[in-house]
């Protein structure tokens, strides 16, 4: 299943499952059109937000302060939004190679 991505005038938004407490932070493929993710992190004050935060800005070579959670932050499905980045760029650097 494709990633569902939307292009929006500022970047682009996105659907994330997230796996808190896992044994390794990586991306793990695409669920219900959205990126699944395992994190190392507890989900315990912010702490797997952050993780996310960061994992996902070190894997698309931007700033931490250009990604946002919009919508999710207290559960495992949130909405992500990333500023100046194009459609095929986000995909191209996200999605875990078949």
């Amino acid at each position: 299943m494709a990633l569902n991505i939307k292009e929006t005038p500022e970047g682009v938004t996105f659907s994330v499952k997230v796996l808190p407490r896992s044994s390794k932070t990586e991306i793990t493929g695409v669920v219900e059109g959205a990126l699944r993710i395992k994190l190392t992190a507890p989900p315990v004050e912010g702490a797997a937000n952050k993780a996310l935060v960061e994992f996902l800005a070190k894997r698309l070579s931007v700033a931490k302060s250009k990604i946002t959670i919009l919508s999710g932050e207290t559960g495992r499905n949130k909405t992500v939004s990333v500023s100046g980045l194009k459609k095929a760029d986000l995909a191209s650097l996200l999605i875990p190679r078949q």
